[in-house]
């Protein structure tokens, strides 16, 4: 029963977006599952929407194509961390790697302590990713995407346009702390993994690298402010 003193008009619009977003979920799990088990280019999107119980276009209403069912975490995050690096409060290496600790604690979180199976299941996940051209392509093209919005928001802070070259290294390099934390991520997934562990020693990499983003990046001060 709705709650009386939320409009309907308001809980019925909760009880859709909570619908698509659990088909999302649904879509993007039961392919990635195939994908991991038969290889990317072996399952079609109809075989996805078949185990789903939907059509092919419904699969095609929620993602764009089909390297989007199993890389759909950056277009969702976009928002969200250009609205933190828009602050200017927040220092963009530190709100940054801030995002990848959360992002790491959420995975390793998934880990059950000394469970091969997890850690097998996740280290697939990045070697599927690696080996596959189309997803490749696909996750370089969404950099790139991810890079620009990056650029576009540090630019407005520092009174500076986004073809400026000083946003535009910025931004890559604060994008190059996401490959720091995939490879730390699959070097440190071993057979028996302790979840505290491989979170302490990603985090640790992570931590590394933005110290030297912070040593190579620091000088630059635009608006008498220090960006990065």
């Amino acid at each position: 029963m709705a709650d009386p003193k939320v409009p309907e008009a308001i809980a019925v619009e909760g009880v859709r977006a909570r619908k698509k977003r659990l088909m999302r979920r649904q879509l993007s799990d039961t392919a990635t599952a195939m994908f991991l088990a038969r290889g990317f280019d072996a399952v079609k999107v109809s075989e996805v929407a078949a185990a789903c119980g939907v059509s092919e276009k419904t699969v095609f209403n929620y993602f764009p194509s089909k390297e989007a069912l199993i890389l759909d975490r950056l277009e969702p995050a976009v928002d969200s961390i250009c609205d933190s690096l828009a602050a200017a409060q927040n220092a963009p290496v530190a709100t940054f790697s801030e995002l990848l600790e959360r992002e790491t604690r959420g995975i390793t979180a998934s880990l059950s302590a000394g469970n091969a199976q997890d850690a097998a299941r996740i280290r697939r996940f990045g070697v599927l990713l690696r080996n596959t051209p189309a997803l490749r392509a696909y996750q370089s093209e969404m950099m790139g995407h991810v890079a620009a919005a990056i650029a576009a928001t540090l630019a407005t802070r520092a009174g500076l346009t986004a073809d400026d070259p000083e946003p535009q290294i910025a931004a890559h390099a604060l994008l190059s702390l996401w490959r720091v934390q995939a490879d730390s991520l699959h070097r440190h997934l071993t057979e028996n993994p302790r979840p505290e562990l491989v979170y302490d020693a990603v985090i640790a990499d992570v931590r590394r690298a933005a110290r030297l983003l912070e040593i190579g990046l620091g000088a630059w001060v635009p608006d008498e402010r220090t960006l990065l």
